[in-house]
C-alpha cells in the first residue's frame, strides 16, 4: 500500500469517509474513499450507515493497517458562553459523560421552558408556544448569538446556522447532534479508546493521522460547495432549484468531475454514474449527494489542496470545535 509521503509529511489515511447525517437512520449515508496501491484514492458510491454504534470500528477495520479520517455533518462542540455557565473547560472531557450521572438528562430534549437548564439544554421537543427566548432565559445568556459557536455565526459567504440547542424548524441541527454524539461518538470512544481522536480538540490534523487511528472531524457540505466549485441555479417560478432537485444535482457533475481530474482521484463506474445522474430521483438523493460532496471536500484537505483550517484560539480548540476546511474567522466584536 503506497500510503507514504515525502519525509516530514504525515502518511495519507488509508480510508476517508464522510457521513451525511440525519436524525432518522434512513437519512444517514456514508461515502468512502480508499487509498489504492498506486497511491490514488478511489471513491465509491454512498451507502447506508447501518449500525451507527459500530461505524467507526468498521471504518478502522477497513483502514487496517493504515488510519482513517471520518467526517460528520453534525455539530461537534459546545458554544463557549454555554460551556462557561455549565462549567465545561474541555468538550472531550464531558462528551463521554453525557447521558450519565449529573449529565443524565443532557441528551433528552426539554419539553417545556421550565425544564431547560445547563444539564438539559436542548429545546423544544415539539412545536406550540415555544420561543428561542426560552433558551436564552433558561441558559442564562444574553442573546441567541451566545448559543452559536464561532464557526456557526456566518461570514465568508455563509449564512448563520441555527443555534445548537434549538431543535425546531427545517434548519435545526440539535437533534442530529444528539443522535451523533449518542449513537456514534460516545460508542466510538468506548470501543476505540485512545485510538480515536477528534479534530481539532485532540490536536492538528496532520499530527493526528497515523496507522491504527481513527480521526473524526466535523464537516459542512455547503462549505465544501465553495471549495469544489459547486453552484446551483436558482429556482424559477413553478420550477424548484437547489440540491433537493435531481436535475440541479446532476448539473453539478461537470464541476465535480473537473475536481476529480485535478485532484488525481478516481471514481468507481457506479459512483461516476450516480454523480452524472444526480444521485437518482428518490427522496434520499440529496443525502447521498451531500455524502459524496462531503467526501470530495475532505479529500481536498487530505491531499493538501485546502488547509484544514486549524483555529488559533485555544478556547475553540478545547470547547467549540471547528469545521474541517473552513478558514479561521476573527472573533465577533
Amino acid at each position: 500500500m503506497s500510503d507514504r509521503r515525502p519525509p516530514g509529511e504525515p502518511p495519507l489515511p488509508r480510508t476517508v469517509g464522510h457521513a451525511d447525517w440525519g436524525t432518522a437512520p434512513a437519512k444517514r449515508w456514508v461515502a468512502v474513499a480508499r487509498l489504492g496501491e498506486e497511491g490514488r484514492y478511489l471513491l465509491g458510491v454512498p451507502a447506508p450507515v447501518g449500525d451507527a454504534a459500530t461505524l467507526l470500528s468498521r471504518l478502522r477495520e477497513d483502514a487496517t493497517p493504515g488510519g482513517a479520517l471520518v467526517g460528520f455533518d453534525f455539530p461537534i462542540g459546545l458554544p463557549v458562553a454555554y460551556a462557561r455557565r455549565a462549567g465545561v473547560a474541555r468538550f472531550l472531557d464531558v462528551l463521554p459523560l453525557l447521558g450519565t450521572g449529573e449529565w443524565a438528562e443532557f441528551l433528552r430534549v426539554a419539553e417545556s421552558a421550565e425544564q431547560i437548564s445547563t444539564r438539559r439544554p436542548f429545546y423544544p421537543q415539539r412545536p406550540g408556544g415555544t420561543s428561542q427566548a426560552h433558551l436564552i432565559a433558561g441558559l442564562h445568556v444574553t442573546t441567541i448569538e451566545d448559543l452559536r459557536r464561532r464557526c456557526e455565526r456566518g461570514g465568508g459567504g455563509q449564512k448563520a446556522a441555527a443555534p445548537l440547542f434549538w431543535t425546531m424548524g427545517a434548519q435545526q441541527v440539535g437533534k442530529a447532534a444528539i443522535a451523533g454524539w449518542r449513537d456514534v461518538l460516545i460508542p466510538g470512544i468506548r470501543a476505540l479508546g485512545p485510538d480515536l481522536a477528534v479534530w481539532p480538540f485532540s490536536g492538528d490534523l496532520h499530527d493526528l493521522l497515523g496507522p491504527g487511528r481513527v480521526v473524526v472531524a466535523e464537516t459542512y457540505p455547503a462549505e465544501f460547495y465553495h471549495h469544489l466549485g459547486v453552484t446551483f441555479a436558482p429556482g424559477r417560478r413553478g420550477v424548484p432549484g437547489g440540491k433537493r432537485v435531481q436535475t440541479a444535482r446532476a448539473a453539478t457533475a461537470g464541476a465535480l468531475l473537473d475536481w476529480v481530474r485535478a485532484a488525481g482521484v478516481r471514481l468507481t463506474p457506479e459512483a461516476r454514474g450516480q454523480l452524472v445522474g444526480g444521485f437518482g430521483a428518490g427522496a434520499d438523493g440529496e443525502d447521498r449527494f451531500d455524502a459524496f460532496v462531503g467526501l470530495c471536500g475532505m479529500l481536498n484537505v487530505v491531499l493538501g489542496r485546502r488547509p484544514p483550517g486549524e483555529p488559533d484560539d485555544p478556547t475553540i480548540r478545547a470547547v467549540e470545535g471547528w469545521m474541517l476546511g473552513m478558514a479561521p474567522r476573527p472573533p465577533v466584536a
